[in-house]
């Protein structure tokens, strides 16, 4: 069934199937609700602002740096930083075009962010640290440790991107789903609508209700980020199965079992194949952060207490 929303502009546009921009884009933006805590840090990393919130700058606390997945933004990690900031420098940041972070003029994709990242941490000054990553943030955690291993004290991986061996069923699967945020990047008036019911399926526990209920509601903005990140899913340099393999610091990895996105049963070998791999299973759709956050903390404390 359609939404109110929706309805409502089908009949002040009659027969029109396309919400005009100027209905689509709202000031401000919706993307706003999903950005890093404040008080945020602005840094330029080619030519792009990107926010960031640091729970302690300039104190020698070791570092836990959060990478969120697409369409999302650093409020996922809300959380984490307060449970973790009383040990930790919990850093969290806005992927371009998410949260308080300016668009990027090059498509998304885990290789840009992947070194986006790089240059984030440059300007850190940070020399050794943790990563947390999601979905394409912890492909982009992955690329950028098997770069600089020596730098990284640990890995958690939840739901990771990178790890599925693709094939006919993944590119289908990966057209659709461009094919769908193409045309909510196009302003089709379906889109809200099945925009909804697709979180309803991958944020699916009541702990996470309000977090989907934000980035439902900024659908229309994600839509273009969505849809040149999912295109690149399907691009060679999106396989990251190898790189993941090298992996010698200590890894967590915290799957959400009911993931239809990234399924546990296409990425298994992958994750088995990483030497230090320690997977803890969890209920939810993507994010057990967001999903089970006491269960997630409690999988999280001791794994970073015991870190090199």
């Amino acid at each position: 069934m359609r939404s109110p929303l929706v309805l409502l502009l089908g009949s002040l546009l009659g027969c029109a199937t396309t919400v005009p921009e100027a209905v689509r884009r709202v000031s401000p933006p919706k993307r706003l609700a999903l950005a890093s805590k404040t008080p945020r840090r602005l840094l330029t990393v080619d030519g792009i602002t990107l926010a960031l919130h640091d729970s302690a700058p300039g104190s020698s606390a070791p570092v836990v740096l959060c990478l969120h997945a697409i369409g999302h933004g650093g409020s996922d990690y809300d959380g984490v930083v307060e449970a973790l900031s009383p040990d930790w420098r919990v850093i969290t940041l806005d992927w371009p075009g998410h949260g308080a972070s300016d668009a990027d003029a090059q498509p998304a994709s885990a290789v840009r962010y992947e070194a986006l990242l790089d240059g984030v941490i440059a300007q850190l000054s940070v020399q050794k640290l943790v990563l947390v990553g999601n979905s394409i943030g912890g492909a982009a955690a992955i690329a950028w440790a098997a770069k600089h291993p020596e730098r990284v004290r640990g890995l958690v991986l939840c739901n990771p991107g990178g790890l599925d061996p693709g094939g006919l069923i993944a590119g289908l699967f990966i057209d659709h789903l461009v094919g769908r945020f193409r045309a909510g990047a196009a302003g089709d008036a379906s889109f809200p609508a099945w925009f909804e019911r697709y979180y309803a399926d991958v944020l699916v526990t009541k702990a996470a209700e309000a977090q989907r209920a934000r980035i439902v509601a900024a659908g229309w903005e994600s839509a273009p980020v969505l849809e040149q990140a999912w295109r690149s899913f399907a691009r060679p340099e999106a396989d990251l199965r190898r790189q993941a393999a090298t992996l010698a610091m200590p890894v967590l990895v915290a799957w959400a079992r009911q993931d239809g996105l990234i399924q546990w049963s296409r990425n298994e070998a992958a994750v088995r194949q990483m030497p230090t791999a320690q997977v803890v299973f969890f209920e939810g759709g993507h994010a057990a952060f967001l999903e089970q956050p006491e269960a997630f903390l409690g999988a999280v404390r001791p794994f970073l207490a015991g870190l090199p």
